[in-house]
This record gives structure tokens, C-alpha cells and sequence, in this order.
């Protein structure tokens, strides 16, 4: 070992030189363990209070989606009520359109009634289920829906303006 003591120094001396190093890395490495413990602590409790946070949240906004369900449901029978009165306007008019109008009343009202009192997770459950069920009727409806909405944006886009150009070239001279 290489002794890096200077020329006439104290052995003595440099032992106690050398403890009080050891002493003082030790203490600052106890400090930094210390710093690291608390620093992983704070980490936890934010992470937990962010989880407890997103959950609030995310308790909130399905109570909200449920009332908009129930509210729609409600909706819905309200709605299959104005028909079946329309239905019966029509019926001494014309029988067959207020049999159509009076069926549809029937179909609302019956999609209304299965929907009052579910909740946005049993709807995702049944609607899962389905798909797993009829996945290609799935597919094909997704894919119907698709192109309906491609044709919807397309036509929206294709509006005509005004020329920016005239239609017929200026050609400079007099006016006579």
C-alpha cells in the first residue's frame, strides 16, 4: 500500500485523521439512506393519494353516466308515449302507417324499460358479451357505421365555395 503521508507527519495524527473521514462518510452515507427512505415513502403516499384521487374521480363520473342512463331511459318512454298518441291520431287516417308507428312505440318502450335501472357497467357487460357472441355481426355493424360516417365527414368537406378566380378572363383594352 502506497502511504500518502506527508513527510514528517504523526502516524497518530493520521489515524484520527483517517477515523474522522470514515466516521464522516459513514454519517453521510446514514443521511443519504435516510433521505433515500423518505423520499420513497413520499413517493408512496403520493402515489396512493393519486390513486384514491383518480378513483374519486372515477367514482364520480359514473354516478353521473348513471343518472344520464337512468335520465335517458326515461327519455325514451316518454318518447314511446308521443308515438303510441301519434299512432292512434293516425289510425282513422291511415291504419297502416299507425300500426308501423304503433310497433316502433312498442320497440322504444321496450328498450326503455331494460335500460331503467342498469348501470354503465352492465351495459359494458352485455355489450361485451355480445360482441363475444356475435362477433361478426359486430364487425359488420362497426363497419357499416364506419362507412356512414366517412360519408357524412367526406360530403361535409365537399361544399362548394365561390371561384376564387373569374370565370371569364379580363381583357384589358378600352371601354367602347
Amino acid at each position: 500500500m502506497i502511504n500518502n503521508m506527508p513527510e514528517g507527519a504523526d502516524p497518530a495524527e493520521s489515524d484520527q485523521h483517517n477515523a474522522r473521514n470514515k466516521d464522516f462518510r459513514d454519517t453521510a452515507k446514514e443521511a443519504l439512506h435516510k433521505v433515500a427512505d423518505k423520499a420513497r415513502d413520499a413517493g408512496e403516499q403520493a402515489r396512493r393519494a393519486t390513486a384514491g384521487a383518480t378513483s374519486t374521480v372515477s367514482d364520480q363520473v359514473v354516478n353521473i353516466l348513471n343518472e344520464q342512463l337512468g335520465l335517458g331511459a326515461q327519455s325514451a318512454g316518454r318518447f314511446a308515449n308521443s308515438m303510441r298518441l301519434a299512432a292512434n291520431d293516425l289510425a282513422q287516417e291511415n291504419p297502416v302507417l299507425a300500426g308501423l308507428v304503433s310497433g316502433l312505440a312498442d320497440n322504444v318502450a321496450s328498450y326503455a324499460d331494460r335500460l331503467e335501472g342498469k348501470t354503465v357497467a352492465q351495459l359494458s357487460q352485455s355489450a361485451s358479451d355480445f360482441t363475444r357472441r356475435q362477433p361478426a355481426l359486430t364487425m359488420g355493424l362497426a363497419a357499416v357505421a364506419g362507412f356512414f360516417a366517412f360519408r357524412t365527414f367526406k360530403n361535409a368537406g365537399s361544399v362548394s365555395s365561390p371561384p376564387i378566380q373569374p370565370r371569364e378572363p379580363y381583357i384589358g383594352g378600352s371601354n367602347g
